[in-house]
């Protein structure tokens, strides 16, 4: 039977049935109420025959065969998430790893391509040979979920190792993509702030925690948070320079000023290696006049700090996360995953 047959059969029941009501108030209401079954059931009649006639089709082979393809191919908008390793089932490194460099990826201001920028070049160096470690500070989480994690299924995150001492080993999701490893985040680090106020070396946790990684990684990437807090001041200790992306609008310009201000002081009393590894045009728009004017500005300022790579806008960059890919695997021949393996390069010959 078609999925439709019953509805089919009921609306017409329900009419024959309002025909028979209407009936009864007109003369010789008997005769019509002795009428009225019989009538309705000639009205279902008529309805199989109608079906039949019609030949509606059977819809219930099409449902079978959808309910096939969604198992195959899951919905698209929700994240492919990955598999959870432990840090001892990591894949063997095959190259001797130097110098680790920390680097803090870094804009109070929100929605500048920060995560963004922090998956995707830590998978393009990944993909480049190197080893790469991402510690996710955002409580949002935008880091882990864009590499594919489910964060409901992780025994810890960054915040018990900040305010838990749990060591980084028993944190570490490795080879989420290929080289790197992931230091994840759930919303139990929304109260992180609030909660080092009153511990004691508060502004040194995250140094702590990374410091015996250094000689493990090439490179150690830290994925802060849009603002100036506890959980950043722990970022510009733990970190070796600054990454700072900034997007080609007018807006994001204007909370550089108080960023360099900030890393001057931590600079001077907590860290005083710190400094500006480079700063990354996102988000732009070759066809507006205020993206290439913003390029320009921030190229005269920043000078040779500014990275010669430029990453567009594209659906894709925005796309990739719902997947839980970076985007040199969701678009491996797009302009974004281009940009990316392009400021991989920049990145790594450039050097310290």
């Amino acid at each position: 039977m078609g999925l439709f047959d019953n509805l089919l059969r009921d609306r017409n029941t329900r009419k024959a049935q309002e025909q028979a009501a209407d009936s009864q108030d007109q003369p010789s209401s008997e005769l019509a109420q002795d009428q009225a079954p019989s009538e309705a059931l000639e009205a279902e009649e008529n309805v199989d025959n109608l079906v039949q006639e019609e030949d509606v089709p059977d819809l219930s082979d099409a449902v079978q065969e959808a309910q096939k393809a969604q198992e195959a191919n899951p919905v698209e908008d929700s994240a492919s998430f990955k598999p959870i390793k432990k840090y001892d089932q990591k894949d063997r490194v095959t190259h001797v790893v130097g110098e680790t460099r920390v680097v803090a990826i870094i804009n109070q201001k929100g929605g500048v391509g920060k995560s963004t920028t922090a998956v995707n070049l830590s998978a393009a160096l990944g993909e480049q040979g190197k080893q790469v470690l991402l510690v996710d500070l955002d409580p949002q989480g935008n880091a882990s979920s864009g590499l594919g994690i489910e964060k409901s299924r992780l025994d810890y995150c960054i915040y018990d190792a900040l305010l838990n001492d749990e060591p980084l080993e028993n944190i570490i999701v490795p080879d989420v993509c290929q080289g790197l490893d992931l230091v994840p985040a759930t919303i139990n680090l929304a109260g992180a702030e609030v909660e080092l106020v009153s511990e004691m070396a508060r502004e040194n946790r995250l140094k702590d925690a990374i410091g015996r990684f250094r000689g493990k990684y090439d490179y150690i990437f830290i994925d802060c948070p849009p603002s100036l807090g506890l959980l950043t001041v722990n970022a510009f200790v733990a970190a070796d320079k600054l990454l700072i992306p900034i997007q080609c609008e007018f807006y994001a310009l204007e909370g550089v000023t108080k960023l360099l201000d900030s890393m001057k002081r931590v600079k001077t009393r907590l860290n005083p290696s710190l400094d500006i590894f480079g700063v990354l045009l996102t988000m732009y728009d070759g066809r507006t006049i205020l993206s290439k004017q913003v390029a320009q500005e921030v190229q005269g300022f920043f000078g040779d700090k500014a990275f010669q790579t430029i990453i567009p806008r594209t659906v894709k960059l925005s796309e990739a996360p719902s997947f839980g890919q970076p985007i040199t695997q969701f678009d491996p021949a797009g302009k974004g995953a281009e940009s990316y393996v392009k400021l991989a390069k920049e990145v790594i010959a450039r050097g310290w």
